[in-house]
């Protein structure tokens, strides 16, 4: 232990691993830790994580709910830009990194602790992402990042830790878990152990949040959203909030199999990982998103949405959404839909959603002008004249080589 800490605010699941770090937190920095929980709609009982809390003494803790602020403030804007890394991922842990680190924060603030704690591995992501967001927000915040300094190494170790500092351990804990996890409302993730070779398909009865698209119904599903100013706000007619719409899509989506991805991505920290993605909700609304998109943003705008949005991604997923440049390219974003308004009808059938209508007061799109019958707007000579400017220098050039 190389530096001084007189209070610590944990970020804190309730599972072995956290629960090892609480106490491992405890002895060896002689200091109060504060424990805090975020409900993000991972589906998990948190009860048991304050009464483990308790156990251990700690003296404040905080559970709190962030499902509306996650899914408001953190999910939509990010799917303003129909953001997707390596052009399949829908960042569903990379999202939700900056929430959790804000209100870790928050906590240190209000209670006066100069030191944060999170249980991210050396190998991973997500250290990264907690990291730099809390630099971002409290430059002088000490950071303890227990995996890059312990020697508890293994699993072995780990349990051996627990047993000896009475720790419960899930009975199931004691073997080799086949994967790990990690949940929000977005989504769900399943990494490593099993899933470590890239040549083995995933067993099904891995899958949590969706149906085997071949047991689906053999009926399609129409779904309704309705958007303003790019952000859903309402499903089949009914309006709802962020995260009530969200956990409704992911029903819809997860019953007819849709949003299952098994992606091989370049981690930050330079290796590449192999995980499978639910994200049945999020997948049904960035189709439907590009679906009214479509008829309601320029060409131009849209392509130059398409051209950042990988760039955009990216910063997500390296841990910097407290980054200047990533405010900047959301103000860009967020300016583009400001006509991003109508209802977009999808549909959902044996892990497909396709978009099959869309309409809106603001659409750019003019009957009058694309039709096939005869029509009073459109000169169809003008296009001659058009064709052989644009042809001026493929003709300079061609002339050029001879």
């Amino acid at each position: 232990m190389s530096q001084k800490i007189n209070k610590i605010v944990l970020a804190y699941s309730g599972g072995l691993d956290t629960s090892v770090i609480l106490r491992w937190l405890q002895e060896t920095y002689q200091c109060e830790v504060i424990t805090f929980t975020a409900d993000i709609g991972q589906g998990e009982e948190l009860a048991p994580a304050r009464a483990k809390a308790e156990m251990f003494g700690v003296k404040q803790i905080y559970i709190d709910d962030l499902r509306e602020e996650f899914v408001r403030d953190f999910v939509f804007p990010m799917f303003r830009a129909n953001a997707l890394y390596e052009g399949v991922y829908l960042l569903g842990t990379s999202i939700a990194r900056p929430l959790i680190a804000k209100r870790q924060i928050e906590i240190a603030n209000e209670v006066g602790a100069d030191a944060v704690a999170h249980g991210a591995t050396g190998k991973g992501n997500d250290q990264v992402r907690f990291e730099l967001s809390y630099y971002a927000l409290k430059p002088e915040i000490k950071v303890v990042a227990p995996w890059r300094t312990w020697d508890l190494n293994s699993r072995t170790k780990l349990l051996e830790y627990a047993e000896q500092h009475q720790i419960p351990i899930a009975r199931d804990k004691r073997g080799d878990a086949p994967y790990s996890t990690d949940a929000n409302l977005l989504h769900i993730s399943y990494e490593g152990k099993a899933l470590e070779d890239p040549w083995v398909e995933a067993d099904e009865d891995m899958y949590t949040r969706s149906v085997d698209p071949r047991k689906a119904p053999d009926e399609p599903e129409y779904v309704e959203i309705e958007f303003e100013k790019g952000d859903p706000i309402a499903v089949n007619g009914v309006a709802l909030s962020p995260a009530t719409l969200l956990a409704t899509l992911n029903e819809l989506g997860g019953k007819h199999g849709v949003g299952r991805l098994d992606l091989v991505e370049n981690r930050f920290v330079g290796m590449k990982s192999r995980g499978i993605y639910e994200t049945p909700g999020g997948t049904v609304l960035l189709t439907a998103r590009r679906g009214i998109e479509s008829i309601t943003l320029d060409r131009g705008a849209a392509h130059l949405k398409d051209d950042i949005m990988p760039r955009y991604a990216e910063l997500i997923y390296f841990g910097f959404w407290y980054s200047p440049e990533r405010e900047m390219l959301q103000a860009l974003i967020d300016k583009s839909q400001e006509f991003v308004s109508g209802t977009v009808r999808v549909k959902l059938f044996k892990g497909a959603v396709s978009v099959v209508g869309r309409k809106s007061p603001r659409s750019l799109y003019r009957q009058d002008y694309v039709t096939f019958e005869a029509d009073q707007v459109y000169n169809q000579q003008d296009a001659e004249g058009f064709i052989k400017l644009n042809a001026l220098r493929l003709r300079l050039a061609a002339l050029g080589r001879k």
